[in-house]
């Protein structure tokens, strides 16, 4: 296809912040479905670009995108006041009493870093003796004779490698704003061409985030940002309203991703429920087989692109609330970075940022223009790589 695509028209009707995009390069549409959305763009960026980035971001430094579990953890899971039936509730998904291993699975992950397979699930109720029976399945009954310090012990006490994390990767964060190497500038401008979202919104949003994945490198399915609740905060927006809340995302509308290079053996990017007719948490594990493990079972996601220098792939992370605006999270939308088999794999994310909730959004909007223009102070002291710095969340 060449020249105006329609955007994702069926989930964002007349959306203020979700408007149909148009440019003149070639764009490989790869997903279009009731519930998602993704579009392949060959040469969104040159080959000398590219390497600019990847030498950018050397030049900065890059840090470890997830860190090894602290020794400290199981103190740390001993400082949560929870009930033992209210952990029994929160894990038993289909409320039938008993927790199957992949009730267990869908929640361990927020544990202390560490990937859980069923492998590792069964491990840990032999070490506790969780499951006098053998079968793999947790009553109720056998839960509440259950000590839970011994699973944090037992947690805590296991020698955790890099490869046996969520992530595995290193990272750094380039910054595109007024005054940014020209090239930033422009992929920053290619970018509002492409999404068609207001200037403000895009100019006010995270920095270009440049990835490095080694052999071996990988990053399970997971959501680029996390569902908006009431006494949820947006990173950004928490900025300037004043207002506290319990839980924070980042709330990352859209994610235009950019492969800096070719890359030998894997590295695909996985969408694997992308054109599924509907949703189903629990139906993503199945068998022991878990389609979100990019190490094991990419190869059974519905949608993989290969890493392809210059290439970028564009994708909305929440849906329309049906009034202009942007509704829930789509859940559709759950990718990955499958596991670098042989050589390097570099990438680049620019994120979107918005508020579902325009009034914060709007207000944060003025105040970055007030911060801007305001005549204290040196250009750029507010500008968003400072605005952002220590707030970033890594879902």
């Amino acid at each position: 296809v060449v020249g105006v695509l329609p955007g994702d028209g069926a989930q964002h009707p007349e959306c203020a912040v979700c408007s149909p995009f148009s440019f003149t390069v070639t764009v490989a549409l790869v997903s279009v479905a009731a519930h998602a959305f993704a579009a392949e763009i060959p040469d969104f960026l040159t080959e000398e670009e590219c390497k600019l980035i990847v030498h950018l971001a050397q030049l900065k430094g890059l840090q470890k995108s997830q860190i090894l579990p602290t020794d400290d953890y199981e103190e740390a899971m001993e400082m949560i006041e929870i009930s033992q039936m209210d952990i029994f509730n929160l894990l038993d998904h289909n409320q039938d009493g008993q927790l199957q291993l992949k009730e267990v699975l869908t929640h361990t992950r927020l544990g202390n870093g560490r990937w859980m397979t069923p492998e590792n699930i069964r491990e840990m109720y032999t070490a506790v003796k969780a499951d006098p029976d053998g079968n793999g399945v947790l009553s109720l009954e056998e839960f509440k004779k259950l000590n839970i310090h011994d699973f944090h012990k037992y947690m805590g006490s296991q020698k955790v490698k890099m490869s046996d994390l969520v992530r595995n990767s290193q990272h750094t964060w380039l910054y595109q704003g007024e005054g940014a190497h020209q090239v930033m500038r422009a992929i920053r401008q290619r970018v509002m061409r492409l999404t068609r979202l207001p200037p403000e919104i895009v100019e006010h949003s995270e920095p270009l985030q440049v990835v490095r994945y080694d052999q071996g490198g990988h990053y399970h399915a997971h959501m680029d940002s996390g569902p908006v609740f009431p006494e949820t905060a947006c990173s950004h927006t928490k900025l300037v309203a004043n207002e506290s809340a319990p839980f924070e995302t980042s709330c990352r509308y859209v994610t235009v991703l950019f492969y800096l290079n070719n890359v030998t053996g894997g590295g695909e990017t996985v969408f694997p429920i992308a054109d599924n007719r509907t949703y189903e948490e629990m139906s993503l594990i199945q068998n022991d087989i878990d389609l979100r493990d990019t190490r094991k079972n990419c190869d059974k996601g519905n949608l993989r692109v290969k890493p392809q220098q210059g290439t970028a792939v564009f994708w909305y992370n929440y849906l329309s609330d049906g009034e202009g605006w942007v509704g829930e999270l789509d859940d559709f939308a759950l990718h990955g970075g499958c596991l670098v088999t042989q050589g390097t794999k570099w990438i680049a994310n620019n994120w979107i940022n918005v508020d579902p909730n325009r009034r914060r959004q709007l207000r944060f909007e003025q105040e970055m223009a007030r911060y801007a223009g305001a005549e204290a102070g040196a250009p750029g002291e507010w500008t968003v790589d400072k605005a952002y710095s220590g707030v970033h969340v890594e879902l």
